[in-house]
C-alpha cells in the first residue's frame, strides 16, 4: 500500500493499482498549495467545505474492482456538536491486511466506542493545526489513545502555506520523541517502526 500526502488534508491511498483520494481541496482555496493534478478511482470527502470536497478537481478513471473495505464514523467539525461548522466523517480504509484511518476535519474528542473502532490501526491521518480542527494537544491525546503504528499529521500551517489561523506542525511534533520527518510526499507500507510519528512533505506545496 502506498500513501501520498498531496497537501492540507488531501491524501492518495493506493492498493493493487486502485487509488482512493481523500479530501481534495479546490484550486486556490488553501494558500501555498498548487492545484491538484490527480487521477483516482474513487474520491471520499469528510465534509462539504471547499478545501475538502473538490471532487471535480480529480479525474476519475476506470471501473476496476476496489480492494478496499470502507467504513465511516460520524463526528463533528467542532466541539459544539456541529453548531459552528457542521458534521465531519472519519473514513476507515482496509486493504492488504492494513487499516488506514483519515480523521478529516475532526473538531471534537472521540467517544470510547468510536476510539474502539480505530484503536491500534496501522496508519492514523490526523489534523493538528487547531482553530478549524482539534489543536496539537488534543491531537496528541487522540493519537496516544488510538495507538496507531504510524501517525501522520495534516491540516497545519508553515512558512508560506496553510491558513494563517492554524498552527504549525512543530507544536504537535514537540509532544513526541519518536518523530521521523521524510523528505518526500509518500510512504510505502509496511515500512516504519511501530508507534512513530511521520511527517511527509506535501506533494503540491509550492514553498
Amino acid at each position: 500500500m502506498k500513501i501520498t500526502y498531496n497537501g492540507h488534508a488531501c491524501f492518495s491511498i493506493t492498493s493493487d493499482s486502485y487509488t482512493i483520494l481523500l479530501d481534495p481541496y479546490s484550486p486556490g482555496s488553501v494558500p501555498g498549495y498548487g492545484s491538484l493534478d490527480e487521477t483516482a478511482n474513487q474520491v471520499l470527502c469528510s465534509h462539504e467545505h471547499g478545501d475538502h470536497n473538490a471532487r471535480d478537481a480529480i479525474r476519475i478513471t476506470g471501473s476496476a474492482k476496489s480492494p478496499f473495505e470502507i467504513s465511516t464514523i460520524s463526528t463533528w467539525h467542532d466541539d459544539a456538536q456541529g453548531k459552528l461548522r457542521g458534521p465531519n466523517t472519519i473514513h476507515i480504509l482496509k486493504a492488504e491486511g492494513l487499516t488506514v484511518v483519515h480523521l478529516g476535519d475532526l473538531g471534537c474528542a472521540l467517544q470510547e466506542a468510536q476510539l474502539a473502532r480505530i484503536r491500534h490501526c496501522d496508519v492514523l491521518l490526523i489534523p493538528v493545526g487547531g482553530h478549524y480542527t482539534i489543536d496539537a494537544t488534543a491531537a496528541a491525546d487522540i493519537a496516544r489513545q488510538v495507538g496507531a503504528k504510524i501517525t501522520i499529521p495534516m491540516h497545519y500551517s508553515g512558512p508560506g502555506f496553510g491558513y494563517d489561523v492554524i498552527r504549525p506542525v512543530s507544536e504537535f511534533l514537540r509532544l513526541f520523541s519518536d518523530v521521523e520527518e521524510l523528505d518526500g510526499p509518500s510512504i510505502e507500507l509496511p515500512a516504519q517502526q511501530p508507534h512513530s510519528i511521520v511527517t511527509l512533505h506535501a506533494k503540491y506545496r509550492t514553498k
